[in-house]
């Protein structure tokens, strides 16, 4: 290895730091592979592991399920690497091939097809409560402008319950008037406000 690959240090797949390989040749690599030093499988594994995540992730869209398979695509290619024909094309597009196929053959398993048809509950109450949801916001609709168009006693009354904070009975103290008058009052300027949105 020259000195170029060696001055840049990465991560390893065991936790140790290694030379990223840049420069070196397919060969060298799998000779090292076929001896089966951690070191290798370690260089192996940062000069990679991004590269066919990214293959993967073409694939399977979650990313939790493309590190377990990148997992197993490492450990196939640990033992499988006496199977790697030089002649037939690059150590990388072997790899791909095998980080590929895997994601499709974990597509096409039984797992997938399980989580695929049972949808997480959380998420589909979610989904159905936001649909079913309307929040809105008085300035945007409108709301003070139609009030506008009330009685000035209703007027007063929505204004002071809805838009200031009091309660009914507070109503009924501050302006003087029983109680049942500021809930009818209430009730009436309601029942011709709804018209504008029904």
């Amino acid at each position: 290895m020259n000195g170029a690959a060696n001055s840049k240090l990465q991560m390893g797949a065991i936790g140790e730091k290694v030379p990223i390989l840049r420069d070196s040749s397919d060969s060298r690599t799998v000779i090292e592979l076929k001896a089966k030093t951690e070191t290798s499988f370690s260089r192996l594994y940062a000069n990679y592991a991004s590269m066919l995540l990214g293959v993967i992730l073409k694939v399977v869209s979650s990313r939790e399920v493309a590190e377990d398979i990148l997992q197993e695509t490492f450990i196939k290619i640990w033992k499988s690497i006496d199977q790697y024909d030089p002649d037939k094309g690059r150590l990388f597009t072997w790899m791909a091939c095998l980080a590929r196929n895997s994601a499709i053959d974990y597509l096409r398993g039984k797992n997938f097809a399980k989580s695929s048809k049972n949808d997480d509950i959380e998420s589909v109450f979610t989904q159905v409560n936001n649909s079913y949801y309307f929040r809105y916001n008085t300035d945007v609709i409108g709301i003070k402008e139609l009030i506008g168009t009330l009685p000035d006693s209703q007027k007063q009354i929505l204004n002071l319950v809805y838009f200031q904070g009091y309660t009914q009975v507070e109503v009924s103290d501050k302006l003087h008037i029983p109680l049942g008058t500021v809930k009818s009052k209430i009730r009436l300027a309601v029942k011709e406000l709804r018209c504008y949105f029904l």
